[in-house]
């Protein structure tokens, strides 16, 4: 009996349903419908037959989600040895990498054609210049958007 308290007393620190914890509950919910059955005997109150439903509802909503974890725990574990077994392959179908690659224009068989290369123009300094260009005028629209906000707000203090 004192190896049984100390298995339970180390289950409740153990994450998951072990077989001392819920040989425990099990006893303790058992126990529950004698009592409830013995006071309906006594006083015949329809209130003992609710309770005991409702404790034996409750005493079958544990067990079944302990035996749904230790399922779960089970299918893991085998997924994690089938796993273990499979050899790891590299650049599978299932891969979500994608890669782009290009139409050949000697070939045109080989490639994609869906996908066409975009030669550049200019200058790399040229280009830059033309991003900063861009980024200012973006700038300055904020700017007068900012503006707008503030007469509308000024011409609504003045209603």
């Amino acid at each position: 009996m004192a190896g049984f308290v100390e298995q339970l007393w180390d289950s409740i620190f153990t994450p998951g349903p072990t077989p001392s914890l819920l040989i425990a509950t099990n006893v303790t919910f058992a126990c529950l419908q004698v009592v409830l059955f013995v006071l309906l005997i006594a006083t015949y109150s329809v209130h003992f037959v609710v309770l005991s439903i409702i404790s034996g509802g409750l005493w079958w909503a544990i067990n079944w989600f302990a035996a749904e974890l230790n399922a779960a725990k089970a299918r893991e574990e085998a997924e994690k040895t089938r796993s273990e077994r499979r050899p790891a392959r590299q650049g599978t179908e299932d891969s979500e990498t994608e890669v782009e690659t290009t139409v050949s224009r000697s070939n045109p068989k080989l490639g994609s054609k869906e996908i066409e290369p975009v030669e550049q123009v200019g200058d790399l300094k040229h280009r830059v210049e033309e991003h900063l260009s861009e980024t200012k005028s973006e700038a300055k629209s904020t700017a007068s958007t900012e503006d707008e906000w503030e007469k509308v707000s000024e011409n609504e203090k003045d209603k």
